[in-house]
């Protein structure tokens, strides 16, 4: 219940609202997402671990928005958008939240220690997410579309008159 106040709380303030689905979107988010998760090879590869970590994450949050977008959902919030991957999607986002965690801490706190093998595993992590949501993508219908537009109305505890374009 805690969530699904956070986002109708994020609703109304305007954070987290259904839009037109767009290709477009959805594929400028693909996009971003194959960038970051070369970069954060290269990174690995020269020994950049935490900023490695950091774009291994982001490639999975690129893609977490290409969905969104894909079924006219726009998103400005990290946990929101993780959320609405479990509660809307019912898919599961262990690693995408993990990864997030990884991505936070290396981030803005200090005194971790972040070996290789550590950012190898996060990219790993990265690459099976991004192959099942990819794989997900694909599958979305127009009748899937309308479905899970209906179910975030629901969720975010908008009615038809609320419904925001």
């Amino acid at each position: 219940m805690k969530k699904i106040n956070f986002l109708s709380k994020l609703n109304k303030k305007g954070k987290l609202s259904l839009v037109e689905p767009s290709e477009e979107i959805k594929q400028s988010y693909l996009a971003k997402s194959e960038s970051s998760l070369a970069s954060a090879k290269i990174l690995l590869n020269n020994s950049k671990f935490e900023e490695s970590v950091s774009l291994a994450y982001y490639s999975m949050y690129h893609l977490l928005t290409a969905l969104l977008f894909k079924v006219g959902i726009k998103s400005e919030n990290h946990s929101a958008s993780i959320i609405l991957l479990k509660e809307l999607f019912s898919l599961d986002n262990k690693l995408i939240s993990d990864a997030k965690k990884e991505r936070i801490d290396k981030q803005y706190y200090v005194g971790f220690t972040l070996i290789k093998k550590d950012a190898e595993e996060i990219i790993l992590n990265a690459e099976a997410f991004n192959s099942n949501i990819i794989d997900f993508i694909s599958k979305i219908n127009n009748k899937d579309t309308i479905n899970y537009r209906n179910n975030f109305k629901v969720i975010v505890g908008l009615n038809n008159n609320e419904e925001k374009k």
